[in-house]
């Protein structure tokens, strides 16, 4: 048999791999990354700010990004909702039997909340959040630990200087030589069990939001309230000797809306009660406020521009009071109210009906 076909075989698969790319490789697939393509996937931060992007943002901005895009988790002061993770507090319980792990209380380095924040954020929509505005979150978060001022701007500039709390509670990480025995001496094969059993299973129930809570409230109104007939017609205004408090008593609640707006007004509950037992908090209690003058609650101290606003005459209407949900700050400059306000229409014209339940 001839030797030449043998010969021919292997000097075409020679000149084949001579032929190939240098940057093949040995098996002839794929190509080296771009600098772009590795810039998008080489996002991470380090503890000493190295991958810090230039940007600022300040508290004030952070509180209404956090609206818009965390507190359907987290709570519209970082509070937590459900079983999603609480971001503020917990400050002095480390040492508790059940310590409240946050990012003012446990977490050593304000980089990791950015790169966090900048990496997986918001829920379902990971990294679509400018450098800016994941400055201004993270001042948000810092605001609602009680670390920085309300007139706070946080930037790649001095967020190192930011100190945190626990920032000396931990310890390097010296497992690889400390604990080499458990993997480098021989392993214990005596005395082992015969069958391995199941002694717990565990349930981890809503911990996914599949809605936010303004398609809820509208979905419950739809679903509860009937539509309006041709023969309905605007309920009479009422008579000029009648005050408007009592107006409003007297007026019919839709119990639907109502309904809906005790949903939105877990967003209210951090600061403010109704009901029977209501008291002070954070903010003033709410019952009978549609209809009555600013600043009618007894014993809470309103801020300058409540109390400003009260002498001139300001009464909470529904007009008024959807002015003031929308855009708190914007409404009325100086308040003491922190909340960014309510997006939806819908949202603030059942939060309304709810608080007439209470007049």
């Amino acid at each position: 048999m001839s030797k030449f076909p043998k010969l021919t075989l292997t000097a075409s698969i020679a000149a084949l791999v001579l032929a190939m790319p240098a940057w093949a490789g040995s098996y002839g697939l794929g190509r080296p990354a771009l600098p772009e393509e590795i810039a998008a996937w080489d996002v991470d931060v380090s503890p000493d700010g190295t991958g810090l992007p230039e940007g600022s943002g300040s508290v004030e901005d952070g509180e209404a990004i956090f609206a818009d895009y965390c507190a359907i988790c987290h709570g519209d002061f970082a509070e937590g909702v459900d079983n999603w993770p609480k971001l503020a507090g917990g400050a002095d319980t480390l040492d508790h039997e059940d310590p409240l792990k946050t990012v003012g209380s446990y977490w050593p380095y304000l980089t990791t909340t950015w790169d966090y924040v900048h990496r997986s954020m918001p829920f379902g929509n990971a990294q679509t959040l400018t450098p800016n505005e994941v400055y201004a979150i993270v001042a948000y978060i810092l605001y609602s630990n009680d670390l920085v001022d309300d007139d706070f701007v946080l930037s790649n500039e001095n967020l190192l200087d930011v100190e945190m709390p626990n920032a000396e509670g931990f310890i390097l990480d010296d497992r690889e030589t400390s604990e080499a025995h458990f993997w480098t001496a021989e392993p214990c094969m005596t005395e082992c069990k015969d069958t391995v059993e199941i002694t717990m299973r565990a349930a981890v129930l809503d911990v996914t939001p599949e809605e936010t809570r303004a398609k809820k409230v509208q979905e419950l109104i739809r679903r509860t309230r009937p539509e309006p007939s041709r023969e309905d017609v605007k309920a009479p205004a009422a008579p000029a000797d009648q005050p408007a408090a009592e107006a409003v008593a007297n007026a019919e609640v839709d119990p639907a809306l109502a309904a809906a707006g005790e949903t939105v007004f877990k967003k209210c509950k951090a600061c403010h009660q109704v009901g029977e037992d209501a008291k002070n908090k954070t903010g003033p209690i709410l019952n009978g406020i549609v209809g009555a003058p600013a600043g009618h609650a007894d014993g809470f101290k309103y801020s300058k521009a409540m109390q400003e606003a009260a002498e001139g005459g300001l009464v909470w209407s529904d007009a008024e009071l959807a002015a003031f949900l929308a855009k708190p700050k914007s409404y009325m400059k100086g308040t003491k109210m922190s909340f960014a306000g309510l997006k939806k229409d819908e949202e603030i014209e059942a939060v309304i009906a709810y608080l007439k339940s209470f007049q």
